[in-house]
């Protein structure tokens, strides 16, 4: 860039500002002069805005003197407005009520959120209070939207465009950018019909080689089992049969597949109808928890923080 080129842009920028800084002053003129005819005298709009009668009279004279008019008759005893100060008192207070206007509106949409949500979280937590909480969440705030992802397949926050992730995992602690809002009771389950064919069983060993079904990516992963004494059993089954949702999980399960490690939720109706049994109930399986992850340049006043205080309101346990 040359020199010549380079002074026009700095020319041009400056002249900007210039501009700006004069609009700006035309403006508060134009509100000075409007207040002052609200009050009918200097002193009493001075007395309003907090300025000098002095302050106040220069600045409608120097709104004059830009306009190339007279706008107010001086008097000692009162004032008046000539014609074209009627035509720009009309046009000032237009402009002043749709300023005021805005600012309202400003004001309403702090004092009541406006804006968009998004969460993705598991689709097992469907069938939790959760759900109940966001649809409280969701009436407290109709200005809000509010998209759910739900899904057993992890989805990235930032790169997906998420506001808020839900998670379920081992026990985690409170961090700047995570939370943990309850606990899921797991259990192991299969249908009546599949546990009829089975041979009795006292402890999780003897359960290693019969039919299971599993959650991937942690198929592989061994499961602890501990009974009311402290024992504890590490088994690490092989399955036939594997899928990354827990609901469909469940199904596999309930359809005689074999045995599944499912939250205590999805089964228990089932339980009560007697389609589905618990296995080995005495031996339980560690809870897992259920924590909100978020941006760490998240607002703390913004929506993020207002739905997160929302739901650590749920439930203790998601099973309930």
């Amino acid at each position: 860039m040359d020199k010549s080129t380079l002074f026009h842009k700095v020319e041009l920028i400056d002249l900007t500002v210039r501009i700006f800084y004069i609009m700006i002053d035309r403006l508060r003129q134009m509100a000075i002069f409007a207040k002052t005819i609200d009050h009918g005298s200097f002193r009493g709009a001075a007395g309003a805005l907090n300025l000098s009668p002095s302050v106040v009279s220069h600045h409608i004279s120097q709104l004059e003197e830009h306009l190339g008019v007279a706008l107010i008759y001086r008097s000692t005893r009162k004032l008046a407005l000539t014609r074209e100060g009627e035509s720009l008192l009309a046009a000032t207070r237009k402009m002043l009520e749709a300023a005021e206007g805005e600012l309202q509106n400003l004001t309403t949409q702090a004092n009541s959120p406006s804006g968009e949500l998004r969460i993705t979280l598991p689709s097992v937590l469907s069938q939790s209070r959760l759900v109940d909480q966001i649809t409280a969440f969701a009436l407290a705030y109709p200005r809000i939207q509010i998209a759910l992802d739900f899904s057993d397949t992890q989805r990235e926050m930032i790169d997906d465009g998420f506001d808020i992730a839900i998670r379920m995992g081992p026990h985690t602690k409170n961090t700047a950018t995570s939370r943990n809002l309850f606990q899921v009771r797991r259990v192991l389950i299969a249908s009546s019909d599949y546990l009829a064919k089975q041979p009795p069983v006292k402890t999780p060993s003897g359960l290693a080689n019969w039919d299971w079904v599993s959650l991937f990516p942690v198929q592989n992963t061994p499961h602890e089992f501990k009974d009311q004494n402290g024992q504890s059993v590490l088994l690490k089954p092989k399955s036939q049969l594997s899928t990354n949702d827990a609901q469909s999980l469940y199904r596999l399960a309930r359809a005689g597949a074999g045995l599944a490690i499912v939250p205590e939720v999805l089964a228990k109706d089932d339980v009560i109808r007697g389609k589905v049994q618990y296995v080995l109930p005495e031996w339980q399986l560690p809870s897992l928890s259920v924590f909100a992850v978020w941006p760490a340049n998240a607002p703390k006043h913004g929506l993020i923080h207002l739905a997160l205080n929302a739901f650590k309101q749920a439930p203790q346990n998601a099973s309930h």
